[in-house]
């Protein structure tokens, strides 16, 4: 805590501070941050011309918010950038559980101590990271959870049951004056919804049957997914006319912005980024292997295909690469052969749709054959590689593989004439390793477009006519 702020309730209204609500604090930081022409939500990418637009506008109109969107949309990370908008820090009474204002209080806690001590009651600093909190709804998430419960030690001390000193809090009280996430709510049972009411229209909460005026000062969000969304019954309706605004987020509109995504999102190691070079297209076919998955229908599509997908494929795509250049104690990248990695990376994070037992690897393995050809034809003219073809024609057979070396795919190169000088044409870099992967780029490419056969070994293929 900055030592010049003030300590006492006399020290702070001397200093001029004015008090507050939290939709009011959150809009002031906002239309400051447009009026600058500042970044709202900086690290947010995708969403810049429809999202966050909204959430500014809910921001603006003083409401709550339901974010509505399938798994891995940034639903949690948009959330939690609204704690860029609030103060550094703001002061509460010493010792209260519910961060009273010193300006406002609500507690009797908080009344009595400064009715006692006035101008010299003391006062702490609450920062920013500590006024949110966040809640997973599951089944078993109780009224006492949220809202809060009877103390039967405060009771047995001598209080009575409808005293407000006899309340243990739960989670919402204790986040007065900051921002209260709940996390996919339409797994909240009804009964859990029912006891919101109060808190999200009246601002204030009944504990037990009990009538105990707690006016929260709140901004109250909330995600669901919208399969669950729209199942009657799931989010009961007078909760949901209570959220001043409903905001529908999406996956990536384009490749660029998947990219995007995954280069800021990936975990990076230094011995890996060292020694791991990934051509551009390599990158590209990570990511049009998520936005094929978007769109098969042996993938089911209500659940979603969540963007760490296209960040955990990258990351074991690299990873993969990496541990070819502890073998061959080269630098490496990644290649077309790299790519049936992905597969268990895939697996977990989609939901396929009822296939037979034993064909899930084959599903995925055929959206990534797709996804190579789909690259493949936007960077390439088949036309460019007739010379090649002919040397195939002629009796060449070119063996690849994982644990192949790279010295071996370079001798094979060397063998070809012109290939050597149309891989430096069509290359990103003069890397050797960047014009291996592409050479094995290219005879994919060139037999997913039934232009050469593959044999597949234990080990290796082989590309021949």
């Amino acid at each position: 805590m900055n030592q010049n702020l003030p300590s006492t309730l006399g020290e702070l209204k001397s200093s001029g501070y004015i008090s507050k609500s939290i939709k009011s604090e959150i809009r002031s930081n906002l239309v400051k941050k447009l009026a600058q022409n500042d970044t709202v939500f900086p690290n947010i990418i995708g969403f810049q011309n429809t999202v966050i637009p909204q959430i500014q506008n809910a921001i603006l109109a003083g409401q709550d918010i339901i974010l509505l969107g399938e798994r891995g949309q940034a639903k949690s990370r948009i959330i939690r950038n609204l704690l860029d908008l609030l103060d550094d820090e703001i002061p509460y009474v010493q010792g209260s559980e519910i961060n009273d204002d010193p300006l406002n209080p609500i507690t009797s806690y908080a009344k009595e101590i400064i009715e006692e001590k006035g101008d010299g009651t003391p006062i702490e600093w609450l920062n920013k990271e500590k006024r949110y909190s966040e809640k997973l709804a599951t089944p078993d998430v109780s009224v006492s959870d949220l809202i809060g419960e009877i103390d039967p030690i405060k009771i047995a001390e001598g209080r009575y049951l409808s005293d407000e000193l006899a309340i243990h809090y739960g989670m919402i009280p204790r986040g007065n004056r900051g921002i209260f996430c709940i996390n996919e709510l339409p797994d909240l049972t009804e009964r859990i919804q029912v006891s919101l009411f109060n808190l999200m229209q009246e601002r204030d909460i009944q504990i037990k049957g009990f009538q105990i005026r707690l006016p929260l000062d709140m901004l109250i969000v909330a995600t669901a997914n919208p399969e669950d969304y729209t199942n009657r019954g799931r989010i009961i309706t007078p909760l949901k006319d209570r959220y001043g605004a409903q905001i529908r987020t999406h996956y990536p509109s384009s490749i660029e912005e998947e990219l995007n995504i995954i280069e800021q999102e990936y975990r990076k190691f230094d011995d890996s980024e060292n020694s791991v070079l990934v051509p551009e297209f390599m990158r590209e076919i990570v990511a049009e292997i998520t936005h094929l998955s978007r769109k098969s229908p042996e993938i089911n599509q209500s659940s979603g295909v969540s963007l760490r997908v296209s960040i955990a494929n990258y990351e074991t795509l690299i990873s993969q690469a990496f541990r070819r250049t502890l073998i061959t104690n080269s630098n490496t990248s990644p290649r077309i052969c790299d790519l049936e990695f992905l597969i268990p990376s895939t697996m977990g994070k989609v939901e396929l749709e009822t296939v037979e037992e034993g064909q899930e690897n084959s599903i995925i393995s055929n959206v990534i054959s797709r996804a190579v050809l789909n690259v493949f034809n936007s960077k390439f003219n088949l036309e460019l590689f007739d010379s090649l073809i002919n040397h195939f024609q002629n009796g060449l057979s070119i063996e690849v593989g994982s644990e192949i070396p790279e010295s071996l795919y370079l001798q094979n190169i060397e063998q070809i004439t012109g290939l050597s000088e149309l891989l430096m044409q069509l290359g990103e870099s003069k890397e050797k390793s960047i014009q291996v992967s592409m050479f094995e780029f290219i005879l994919e490419g060139l037999h997913l477009s039934k232009k050469l056969n593959k044999n597949s070994h234990q080990d290796s293929d082989t590309y021949s006519v």
